[in-house]
């Protein structure tokens, strides 16, 4: 069975076209989603047609950017879909994974997937070290100045009660016991 599924992001928007062409591809039955961006992975019309397909069946978009806006959601819901023995298609992409050059054309895009996240990842490592060489360190700034740390270890080594440092010092319990208990 040829099942359709059809998406548009704003309720101004109209489903017209979409459901014309996935009938005209031989979809037998078509859900939808209506003013649902494709950024969400939790989209009723999406969650249905899923569960209404069967080995054998076919998943058939418009669009890729129809079923995901990201190419690693795509990629996930393609494999889920193989592993069930359901194929899929994009009907303006040409891409059909029920045929050798389909499955091909979809492994290509994402091998270029993994290989752009591979770059993204080399480039912030790069972008750290260089970072660190200068002297300058990632992460948070520190909660507690080095004059607070003095004052709040002044405070605690006078038996100032806790609740009255962390008042004083304006920091949590947490946050003294984390950096001042420890540290003396």
């Amino acid at each position: 069975m040829n099942i359709g599924y059809a998406r548009i992001s704003t309720n101004d928007q109209n489903l017209d076209m979409q459901i014309d062409a996935l009938q005209a591809a031989g979809c037998e039955k078509i859900f939808s989603d209506k003013g649902i961006s494709g950024a969400k992975y939790d989209r009723e019309g999406l969650n249905n047609a899923l569960v209404h397909l069967r080995e054998g069946d076919v998943l058939t978009v418009w669009r890729l950017d129809r079923i995901g806006r990201s190419l690693k959601h795509l990629i996930e819901i393609v494999n889920t879909l193989k592993d069930r023995g359901v194929g899929f298609r994009s009907l303006h992409e040409s891409i059909d994974t029920t045929t050798p050059a389909g499955r091909l054309t979809f492994h290509l895009f994402g091998s270029l997937c993994e290989f752009e996240r591979d770059l993204i990842r080399e480039r912030t490592n790069a972008g750290l070290v260089a970072a660190r060489a200068r002297g300058r360190l990632g992460g948070r700034k520190p909660v507690l100045s080095s004059k607070q740390i003095q004052i709040a270890r002044t405070l605690y080594e006078n038996n100032t009660p806790v609740a009255e440092i962390c008042e004083q010092v304006n920091c949590s319990k947490a946050t003294f016991y984390r950096h001042i208990v420890k540290v003396s």
